[in-house]
């Protein structure tokens, strides 16, 4: 059990470090817009607290990390931030697939539909037959719960209904992409990616229910 968890960890922590550059771009432009978006507020007669600005912050580097795990090829951040460990001759562009390899690509596209579009062929069994495919299965739905609990705690009109739905074409725009940059794209990636959001948004009313006046101070104030 140790083990398995030790492999988690190390997973989940290489992917971490494949988010930061893109991350570390979301902060700047966060704070380069800051004063744009005090001045927008303040129009408004509102102000954001500064436990608001936090968590706004982290869910920006967040939706950032995420944009860096699923919509650019896989393994670039690692080439990025290390390119000494790849072997000679690899680019930043080798990651990407030639414009020949893209027109083929979609020109099989029509007869690999009826695969795309049907959700779990396997079963669901089939995602827990190895650790890697249960990992992938749970992390799909687990690095979208954050979209759905951060949508309802910073946005004043939340609800289920929303979170699913800021979810569900999150996912769809990631799996479109992926169709472009020669990685895997299956309905059920969309269908675990959603129903992380509305367990997200889940999540968040469990606390509301814990913790009465918990949403509260998320929320812009009037001045």
């Amino acid at each position: 059990m140790w083990s398995v968890l030790e492999e988690v960890a190390g997973d989940v922590f290489r992917y971490v470090v494949q988010m930061l550059p893109c991350a570390f771009a979301s902060a700047v432009l966060f704070f380069v817009l800051l004063p744009i978006r005090r001045h927008c507020l303040a129009r408004r007669g509102l102000k954001s607290p500064v436990l608001r600005e936090g968590t706004l912050l982290v869910f920006v580097l967040f939706c950032a990390g995420l944009a860096a795990l699923t919509i650019f090829p896989s393994n670039l951040w690692s080439f990025v931030i290390a390119p000494n460990r790849w072997p000679d001759g690899i680019t930043f562009w080798s990651f990407y697939p030639t414009m020949e390899e893209l027109s083929t690509r979609l020109q099989r596209l029509p007869e690999e539909l009826p695969r795309l579009l049907t959700p779990f062929p396997g079963g669901i069994a089939y995602h827990f037959h190895s650790y890697w495919s249960a990992f992938l299965f749970l992390g799909n739905v687990g690095m979208f719960l954050p979209i759905g609990f951060f949508t309802a705690l910073l946005w004043r009109q939340g609800s289920l209904w929303l979170s699913t739905l800021t979810g569900f074409l999150a996912s769809l725009s990631i799996e479109t992409i992926q169709l472009f940059i020669d990685r895997g794209t299956d309905l059920d990636d969309l269908i675990l990616n959603t129903v992380g959001a509305a367990a997200g948004y889940l999540l968040y009313r469990l606390l509301r229910a814990i913790t009465p006046g918990f949403a509260a101070k998320f929320t812009c104030v009037k001045v």
